[in-house]
């Protein structure tokens, strides 16, 4: 029995395997390119769909990732698609191909999503662990026989009262790196992507410090389960204060926060990370990110992005009213997006109004107060003299 040992990195791997897995990291952090993530399942992109009138069907589905694939131009800006196990199994209308072949004519990576469960964690609180590592192995060898050439697990994470549990940490860090082991053994490159959810009031210093404890945790556990390092990638959350801190900060001093937290814990042996978007908007993403890549200095790595709302959310707004898919407007205006985020990735977006991508602290919630019911009405009083 072979035993892959302890900081092995990939030892029970050929050195055949090992070059391909490290050429697909190196081909994802190609610098001012990243990854569109298509990823949602059908009940998730169906519900965008049904917010502006569109019908979900599996038709509509392929045909808007038809477009976000087929985009001209999009290449320039995109280095790798991660796609939904239904869309790895579709195809172009226009060449009869499907979209894995479609992308990797346009020298685009295709990746794909797993899909896996959300199971919560007995005795803490609401916290969670994914499930999904069972038939990994022989689902990852479907999708790479479909085309795939990485894969992407989530495991999500909250801040609550200034902490996380180390049972979260510990339970969703090794499942990354059991996943990601899993992965290249059957000839896919893992992006482990643990997402530290932006609820809640915690500041930039709680923030920092607890993304430095997770991500410690995970590449120690990638580390001790033998994950070949140069060949995986790292999708990771943005380090922000929480959408309810009342304390504000600076576009730069995010930037700056997330390249002290990769500083201390990141392995230069990883090429690359590529931020989430996490619910941001595309305007404070990209100064967010471009303000990273200013602040990285001699930093070894590709700092890019990895977006789905911040990319897909605008070209929804198209499509209210009509009842259909704008795919022509959607597409012009996804290219447009595309250039700002590969200008982020550089560094060289500059955005266009002053204060974008600064936290600033939440309205204070005014509370309506209830008008003063009317007093009652006074009794006119009588003049002694008719109290007879």
């Amino acid at each position: 029995m072979r035993v892959t040992p302890a900081g092995s990195n990939g030892a029970h791997l050929s050195v055949a395997q090992k070059a391909e897995l490290a050429e697909i990291a190196r081909l994802v952090a190609r610098p001012g390119k990243g990854l569109t993530a298509c990823d949602e399942g059908p009940l998730t992109v169906g519900a965008r769909f049904e917010k502006v009138g569109i019908t979900n069907s599996e038709e509509t589905r392929r045909a808007y990732r038809q477009m976000l694939f087929e985009t001209p131009g999009a290449e320039q800006y995109l280095s790798g698609a991660i796609l939904d196990p239904e869309t790895l199994y579709q195809k172009s209308s226009t060449s009869g191909d499907f979209f894995p072949q479609v992308l990797s004519d346009r020298g685009i990576v295709p990746g794909v999503k797993p899909h896996l469960k959300v199971y919560a964690l007995p005795g803490c609180g609401g916290e969670t662990v994914m499930q999904g590592l069972d038939s990994l192995a022989a689902r990852c060898a479907e999708y790479r026989k479909a085309g795939a050439r990485f894969a992407k697990w989530r495991s999500p994470l909250e801040i609550r009262d200034g902490q996380i549990s180390r049972l979260a940490i510990e339970a969703n860090m090794h499942d990354l790196a059991r996943y990601a082991l899993i992965c290249q053994a059957e000839g896919l490159m893992p992006i482990v992507e643990p997402d530290i959810s932006l609820a809640g009031d915690y500041d930039l210093e709680t923030a920092v410090r607890l993304n430095v404890e997770v991500q410690a945790e995970l590449y120690k556990a990638m580390i001790d389960h033998g994950v070949y390092m140069e060949g995986a990638t790292l999708k990771p959350n943005m380090v922000n204060p929480g959408k309810a801190c009342t304390t504000k900060y600076t576009c730069e001093q995010i930037g700056q926060a997330n390249i002290d937290v990769l500083s201390r814990v990141f392995p230069c042996a990883m090429p690359g990370a590529n931020f989430l978007s996490g619910g941001q908007s595309l305007e404070n993403a990209a100064a967010r990110l471009s303000a990273i890549n200013k602040a990285k200095g001699g930093c070894p790595w590709n700092l890019s992005f990895s977006w789905s709302q911040a990319l897909q959310l605008p070209l929804m707004e198209l499509c209210k009213g009509t009842g259909e898919l704008q795919l022509e407007a959607m597409s012009e205006l996804y290219l447009s997006e595309l250039k700002i985020a590969g200008a982020a990735a550089l560094g060289q977006y500059e955005p266009p109004l002053p204060g974008a991508g600064d936290h600033k602290p939440p309205a204070p919630r005014v509370t309506e107060v209830a008008p003063s019911p009317p007093p009652p009405p006074v009794a006119e009083k009588k003049p002694w003299w008719q109290f007879a």
